[in-house]
C-alpha cells in the first residue's frame, strides 16, 4: 500500500510518517532523508552547490527507493502536477492523506520548532525537550534550521499553496484523497490517519 502525505510545513507530516511506518511496517520515502542519504556524486556536489535538484533526478531516487518495496508513506512528495505524473508511472496510490493547517498555525509551530544537530530528532510546542537546548535522546545540542525562521516559512508556505495543493484536485477524481485536521494532538491525528488507512487496507 502507498500512501502519499501532503500538507503545508508544520502539519507533522514526518512525524506522522514516523508512527506510521512503525505500526504498519511501511518504508518512508522523503526526498529529504533521500538526498542526504544519497550515493550520487553529481547530486552531492549539487548540494553542496546550492544548487536545485531536478524532478527527473528526484524521481529516479524515488523509483529506487521503491523497487521491490511492498509499501511506503511519501511524505513531502510529489511536490508538483509534474512529480505526481512521474511517479503514476512508477507505482499506484492507493490513498492521499492531506493534514490541513492553517498559514497561523504552521507560523506559530515552526518558529517554535528545534532540531537536533547531531540525531536530527525534532522539538517543538508540543513534544518539547525535556532540558532546554538539549536532544532527550542523545543530549546533542538544538538549534533552529533556517527554514523554520518566520520570512523563510513565508515563503515556504506559498511555495506549498501554488505548487502542491493543486494535487488534491489532480488525485480527487480517483476519491482517495481524505483530510485529516493536522491542529490536534500528535496523538489524535495518528489515530485519524489510522482509521483511514485502515478502511483503505
Amino acid at each position: 500500500m502507498n500512501i502519499i502525505l501532503l500538507g503545508a510545513q508544520g502539519s507533522g507530516k514526518g512525524t506522522q510518517a514516523q508512527l506510521l511506518k512503525e505500526k504498519y511496517n511501511l518504508i518512508h520515502v522523503s526526498t529529504g532523508d533521500l538526498l542526504r542519504e544519497t550515493t550520487d556524486e553529481k547530486i552531492k556536489q549539487q548540494m553542496k552547490e546550492g544548487k536545485l535538484i531536478s524532478d527527473e533526478q528526484i524521481i529516479k531516487l524515488i523509483k529506487e527507493k521503491l523497487s521491490g518495496e511492498e509499501g511506503a508513506i511519501l511524505d513531502g512528495f510529489p511536490r508538483t502536477l509534474r512529480q505526481a505524473e512521474a511517479l503514476d508511472e512508477i507505482t499506484h496510490i492507493d490513498g492521499v492523506i492531506e493534514l490541513k493547517l492553517t498559514d497561523e498555525e504552521a507560523l506559530k509551530r515552526l518558529s517554535g520548532r528545534k532540531t537536533c544537530k547531531n540525531c536530527k530528532t525534532v522539538y517543538g510546542t508540543e513534544n518539547p525537550s525535556k532540558k532546554q537546548g538539549k536532544c532527550d535522546k542523545c543530549t546533542g545540542e538544538l538549534y533552529q534550521r533556517e527554514d523554520d525562521k518566520p520570512e523563510a516559512i513565508k515563503k515556504r508556505l506559498t511555495a506549498y499553496h501554488e505548487e502542491t495543493e493543486p494535487l488534491i484536485e489532480y488525485y480527487k477524481p480517483r476519491k482517495i484523497v481524505h483530510t485529516v485536521d493536522a491542529s490536534k494532538s500528535i496523538k489524535e491525528i495518528f489515530a485519524n490517519l489510522c482509521k483511514i488507512i485502515e478502511e483503505l487496507a
